[in-house]
């Protein structure tokens, strides 16, 4: 019997146009990230993120990233794009989060800016379908372009699967997958030409990097 390990998904976010959605799934992601806070350079305007929804939501987890939204918004919005999960970037806490999902049907992903490994420890009330670790920055909610420190991440404890960010590129994932062994990866600027627009060769280049990183099938007798 072959025993496998399941290779590292791949979550494309900040994508704002149909096109570079289309490429992120051509590329190979498990997960596209659509982004509606409006602080964020890559907002995804409404209209597309409908397009986007209507088009590909029944060939890749097509998420909605919010910071601090209203129960109301995350209906309203899940239901008008077709959004399969949400992505809360805020201050929300378990109960919101087990209600968001129950009013939308959604998946949800949880998302903490690690600073220390308190912060990965304070994830322990979310009993979300994932946890994403990304980098503090002040001021920033993500995109930012910057790492943390890996090591950290080994104090994420129980069953919730681990989505890793923060600066990830072609030329760093695979270090980061050695070092953290996450479900997936989520990665932004690290593949773009500029905020919100992808560059299809770097989402090939760091869909390769991340195949390559996978550990070799083992066989068992």
């Amino acid at each position: 019997m072959d025993v496998r390990f399941a290779p590292t998904k791949i979550k494309f976010c900040g994508i704002t146009s149909l096109s570079d959605a289309r490429d992120a799934v051509a590329a190979g992601a498990w997960a596209i990230g659509l982004n509606f806070w409006s602080r964020s350079p890559r907002r995804c305007d409404p209209g597309v993120a409908v397009e986007i929804g209507s088009a590909l939501k029944r060939r890749v987890e097509v998420v909605g990233i919010f910071v601090n939204p209203t129960l109301a918004e995350l209906t309203q919005t899940a239901e008008a794009v077709g959004l399969t999960a949400l992505q809360l970037h805020g201050d929300e806490g378990p109960a919101f989060c087990t209600e968001a999902a129950r009013r939308t049907g959604c998946k949800v992903i949880k998302a903490v800016r690690v600073r220390s490994g308190a912060d990965i420890q304070a994830l322990v009330p979310f009993h979300t379908d994932y946890h994403l670790l990304d980098s503090y920055v002040r001021g920033r909610r993500g995109g930012s372009g910057e790492t943390f420190e890996w090591e950290l991440a080994r104090a994420h404890r129980g069953p919730v699967p681990v989505i890793l960010s923060g600066g990830l590129r072609p030329d760093n994932v695979g270090e980061a997958i050695a070092a953290v062994q996450p479900f997936a990866v989520d990665v932004a600027s690290g593949v773009e030409d500029a905020p919100g627009r992808k560059d299809r060769d770097k989402l090939e280049a760091f869909a390769a990097a991340v195949a390559a990183a996978a550990p070799p099938a083992l066989t068992a007798r």
